[in-house]
């Protein structure tokens, strides 16, 4: 035995002389021996003269020594056998078209004359057989994948979905894991001219159509959709083919979710409801973010919420100095913290606990960290609650957002962005009232100095009061599944690209502008309630019901991105646009402030109603808000005197 100077390859203990690198330097050579041996038998038809075999014996030694030396030069003798590819195999090609080429110069200079030219070609094409040929053979020998291509596994039974190139890697793979537990049973692919062939000896056994019996048929147990360039009509189309085929399926992400150089297998998950949506992967200009966002303290309000979090953890990347992460949720504001300082260590994550109403803790803010960027998405958002809790909606959202306007720019931010929505767009609602109010608070502060944008997008898939954790909610209970209106539309995108976007936005404009999300087609609310409960396993009106309860206070069948008289303009980004229109110039804000909180501090909902409805007369009140002023009117809520509306906040501010 060898007690010493043993290598370790791959899990396996080799002495010196045996290893696989020594093992390469000796078979390519003898390769090349024989090749050469080989062609002067061809060549002469196994017959050989002494004249023969002195230029067989020249012949030897330059090739072997020539060829040797450009195997090396090439690093060709390098890398694992068990695992070469096409590009392997081409370079080896190289290598013996170039050695082949040297060693002929060689012999034409050394050699005795007479040297037989057609020996050349024979030469070439057998060192090129012999050198190829020994490295497929270890490929095949060692190759997981190939010795279990040919028979069944004991995992369980899976049909792949897709018979292009990301198919057939994953089917590789499946092959090569054994602990993955998978039986590939074959492919199904929407190409009828593919059903019958066969891929890696794996069969292409039919179209998605026909999916149903052949389930039935191989008994199969999960189905794997291996197409990272679906488009959401044809995931919805093939998630439907495996509901009526009874068999759940997973499915490997698309080109904007796949990660670079990781094995396909272990990205394979369920099928979420983000792929089912009508959206592109979104380019972003990364090179003006990170010149607007590198070295900069960056102040996030709302941090703790599903966009601000998000927004700080992609602010982090473009590597500022500081982000700065303001909002009144203390619990969510640890969470996020410990996240960002093990995600982002290089990073400073500064949390501070505040509420945008209170002036004097955002002047403490911005005084200790002077922050160069703001990205306002503090903000009361759930439509039904703050179309009964008016009072809070309008402190928050408007007055709140006047506060963080003001003080930004009396400490000199330079960019401010604002996260509105596009319920601010013709309101039905408190909420969108108040967040149209905020975009022309916001427009009002632009006057050449700080540059003051908003950004306008709709529903956000995952986000704090989003339907589908609702409804997530209600299927595994059982059902049913509540919708309020069977035609309500609306616009959907998830987090990540809403971030990015808003991102995007913030790098435009001059100031004053409203920037507008593309946000794709608006998708029907009980579709999605269909697609979550089949991704759940369920059969929607069988398995769980689907109940519509009438549409909610101030809510809309469909949601607008922008007004009638607001005007659209492009940007060099071709999922952001512009929209322009009038606002009220800065001096004529402040006095509706002043009447908003005053309004507020009285409790006087039907003159502030009024007060809003001057700035945005687009705005119609909902009936369960009118019904609010006959009911505050009865309880003499909305007679209480103007002045102590006046004295309550003159002694707040004395305060």
């Amino acid at each position: 035995m060898f007690p010493i100077n043993r290598r370790q390859v791959s899990g396996r203990i080799y002495p010196p002389w045996a290893s696989p690198r020594v093992a390469i330097l000796w078979i390519q050579p003898a390769i090349f021996v024989l090749a050469g041996i080989a062609a002067f038998l061809i060549r002469f038809d196994f017959t050989l003269t002494a004249g023969n075999i002195e230029h067989l014996r020249w012949a030897l030694t330059i090739w072997t020594i020539v060829k040797t030396a450009v195997f090396r030069a090439l690093k060709l003798e390098r890398g694992s056998w068990a695992f070469v590819s096409v590009p392997d195999f081409l370079r080896v090609g190289l290598g013996n078209v170039i050695g082949s080429a040297v060693s002929a110069l060689a012999i034409a200079l050394l050699a005795p004359p007479g040297f037989p030219r057609s020996v050349y070609i024979v030469d070439l094409l057998l060192s090129t057989y012999g050198t190829v040929g020994i490295r497929l053979l270890v490929r095949i020998a060692r190759d997981p994948a190939a010795a279990r291509g040919s028979r069944r596994g004991s995992g369980k039974s899976v049909l792949i979905y897709g018979a292009g190139q990301a198919g057939v890697m994953l089917l590789r793979e499946l092959r090569a894991n054994a602990r993955l537990r998978y039986n590939v049973r074959g492919f199904i692919d929407d190409n009828p001219e593919k059903t019958g062939t066969s891929v890696q000896l794996a069969p292409v056994l039919a179209t998605g159509n026909e999916l149903a019996p052949v389930v039935e048929h191989h008994k199969i147990d999960e189905v794997l959709v291996a197409i990272p360039s679906a488009t959401a009509p044809e995931m919805t189309r093939i998630l439907q083919h495996c509901q009526n085929a009874g068999v759940p399926c997973k499915a490997i992400p698309g080109l904007s979710g796949l990660i670079e150089g990781s094995s396909l297998a272990v990205q394979i998950r369920e099928v979420a409801v983000e792929d089912l949506l009508c959206r592109t992967p979104v380019r972003l200009d990364e090179t003006g973010i990170r010149e607007k966002l590198w070295g900069k303290t960056v102040v996030v309000t709302g941090a703790a919420g599903s966009i601000g979090s998000e927004l700080c953890r992609q602010i982090a990347r473009f590597q500022p100095e500081a982000i700065v992460a303001y909002d009144t949720a203390e619990t969510g504001l640890f969470h996020l913290e410990q996240e960002m300082r093990a995600v982002f260590p290089d990073v400073r994550f500064c949390p501070e606990v505040g509420n945008i109403q209170n002036r004097r803790r955002l002047d403490e803010v911005f005084e200790q960290h002077s922050p160069s960027v703001l990205y306002h998405a503090a903000a009361y958002k759930h439509v039904p609650m703050m179309e009964a809790q008016l009072f809070e909606a309008v402190e928050n959202n408007i007055l709140g957002t006047w506060n963080i306007a003001d003080s930004a720019s009396e400490y000199g931010i330079a960019d401010f962005v604002m996260i509105s929505s596009d319920k601010a767009v013709r309101p039905t609602g408190v909420m969108g009232l108040s967040k149209r109010t905020a975009e022309m608070v916001i427009k009002s502060f632009e006057n050449g100095g700080s540059k003051f944008v908003s950004v306008r997008f709709g529903n956000v898939l995952g986000s704090n009061g989003s339907v589908v954790p609702l409804f997530k909610k209600q299927i595994a209970a059982g059902g049913p599944v509540t919708l309020t209106h069977p035609e309500m539309r609306r616009y959907f995108m998830t987090i990540p690209e809403a971030v990015q976007l808003v991102l995007q936005a913030s790098t435009m404009g001059k100031g004053g502008e409203i920037f507008v999300l593309d946000m794709g087609q608006p998708i029907k609310i009980v579709d999605l309630a269909r697609n979550l409960i089949t991704l759940s396993g369920f059969r929607p009106d069988r398995d769980i019901r689907l109940e519509f309860t009438g549409i909610r206070p101030g809510e809309k069948l469909f949601e607008e991105l922008s007004n009638y008289e607001e005007d659209m303009l492009p940007t060099y980004h071709e999922k952001v646009k512009i929209y322009s229109g009038n606002g009220v110039p800065p001096e004529g804000m402040k006095p509706h402030i002043e009447a908003i909180r005053d309004f507020c501090l009285a409790r006087d909902a039907k003159h502030l109603i009024f007060e809003l409805k001057k700035l945005v007369p687009e705005f119609t009140p909902s009936a369960e808000l009118l019904q609010q002023f006959f009911v505050s009117r009865l309880s003499g809520r909305s007679n209480l005197d103007l002045s102590t509306g006046r004295r309550a906040r003159t002694a707040e501010r004395a305060v």
